[in-house]
């Protein structure tokens, strides 16, 4: 199953493609979408939204992880980060990929078993569990992989439960 991760965001999107056999993810592709501050919002929606169906479309997963959004103190922010998960979701919906949304104490209880870990703890724990030689950079895209591990361990517990229910 190959899934994709998703950190969003207005002005970087971190993404990372993780192919899972069995219990194994090995990473497939990694990075992340930019766009430029002071261009109309709209316009970067756009570029979001273009650079994601790319993707989609080249690499094909058959789930998407995307982080689910907290609120802070910056509202602003929120409403942004709400809207790129928008283009996103839809670029995602377009192509029948399934959908699956996580919290940020989710994606880390199941990457590193704490779900108050720090950020550095969770971006060490995917440059091991993928057998990367350094941490991926910037910090999105090694959430981004999170989010797909995290996926990759919510399927194989998913496909064990479809299992024992079927028994």
């Amino acid at each position: 199953m190959r899934i994709m991760g998703i950190d969003p965001g207005i002005a970087i999107v971190g993404f990372g493609f993780v192919d899972k056999q069995g219990s194994k993810q090995t990473p497939v592709q990694y990075g992340c979408i930019r766009t430029e501050a002071g261009t109309d919002p709209g316009v970067r929606l756009k570029q979001v939204y273009d650079a994601a169906c790319q993707l989609m479309d080249k690499y094909k997963p058959e789930a998407l992880g995307i982080e689910k959004l907290f609120f802070n103190r910056n509202v602003t922010t929120a409403f942004t980060v709400g809207q790129a998960r928008g283009v996103l979701i839809l670029a995602a919906v377009q192509r029948n990929i399934e959908i699956f949304e996580y919290t940020p104490l989710q994606v880390k209880q199941a990457v590193v078993g704490y779900g108050k870990a720090e950020k550095h703890q969770v971006q060490e724990m995917v440059r091991m569990l993928l057998g990367l030689k350094e941490v991926p950079k910037p910090d999105d895209v090694a959430d981004a992989l999170a989010v797909a591990i995290c996926h990759a361990h919510s399927a194989s517990w998913m496909e064990k439960s479809k299992e024992g229910s079927r028994r």
